[in-house]
């Protein structure tokens, strides 16, 4: 039988031991399980950043791969965990709209995690990614059928997060987003896509100003080596998202800027 690949997403960093823990549960229960950290950094608690690097990350993982994820604020309350399958992919997590994107993304289905069976006794109000999470994922990627940890649920059931789509202005054209994550380097990543970008400006759209707060910057530029090393420079990054950077420098700082903010996008002749 094919073990199902098992992705960790969490908000525990590297210093204390729970990562390592949740690794030696699954482990115990799936010897032969295959484990990938996707990242163990995300801001404590973050529900948006969480949500937007597994979807970031989902599209370049095998079908039937299992994501486990453990941003959890609610954890010992009367919050639900749940497996959600998407994009033929399984995702398991609070129910606390972590998983809004992914849901978005294609879903298929949804399950209220009930096996009581599999959880570790006694059983911490503080730590379900080990108690709870981390042998139901063991399970699944032994073998377990997704309706047996159970009941289903209808997606109107799922907690969503009130996550904000960009809007193109038909009297434009221009498109207004905002800031919604910003990455290790300080790269501030909007909610833009190639695809509204496009939408908004034309076929072949050639040049916009961005604006964020009073500052302005054109572009899109083709990498962030296009600017002289310590200058703001707009482009789509690895995620096909439009992102404000500083070559060689820390944008979020430099710009003072957090995810919420808006950005407004003009098209040349449109300034």
């Amino acid at each position: 039988m094919k073990m199902r690949l098992i992705t960790l997403t969490t908000d525990f960093g590297l210093i204390d031991e729970y990562v390592g823990i949740m690794k030696g549960v699954i482990l115990s229960h799936c010897p032969a399980a295959r484990i990938v950290d996707l990242t163990h950094q995300v801001p404590p608690q973050d529900l948006r950043r969480a949500a937007y690097s597994i979807e970031a990350a989902r599209p370049y993982f095998p079908s039937g791969t299992l994501h486990v994820l453990v941003v959890d604020p609610g954890v010992g309350t009367e919050r639900r965990l749940v497996l959600v399958a998407a994009a033929g992919q399984l995702f398991l997590a609070p129910d606390n709209g972590v998983l809004t994107l992914v849901v978005r993304a294609g879903f298929e289905a949804a399950y209220q995690v009930e096996c009581r069976e599999l959880f570790l006794e006694p059983l911490s109000a503080t730590f379900h990614g080990r108690d709870i999470l981390a042998p139901v994922a063991a399970a699944l990627a032994r073998g377990m059928a997704p309706e047996a940890v159970g009941r289903r649920l209808p997606r109107e059931e799922l907690a969503m997060l009130p996550l904000p789509s960009p809007m193109i202005d038909p009297n434009g054209p221009a498109v207004t987003g905002e800031v919604v994550s910003i990455d290790h380097f300080g790269n501030l990543l909007t909610n833009i896509s190639r695809e509204t970008f496009l939408r908004a400006g034309g076929p072949s759209p050639a040049a916009i100003s961005l604006r964020v707060r009073e500052t302005v910057i054109a572009g899109p530029a083709p990498a962030y080596g296009s600017a002289a090393p310590g200058e703001l420079v707009a482009l789509f990054g690895s995620r096909g998202l439009l992102e404000i950077a500083v070559n060689q420098g820390n944008a979020a700082q430099r710009l003072a800027v957090a995810p919420g903010e808006p950005v407004l996008v003009s098209f040349a002749g449109n300034r």
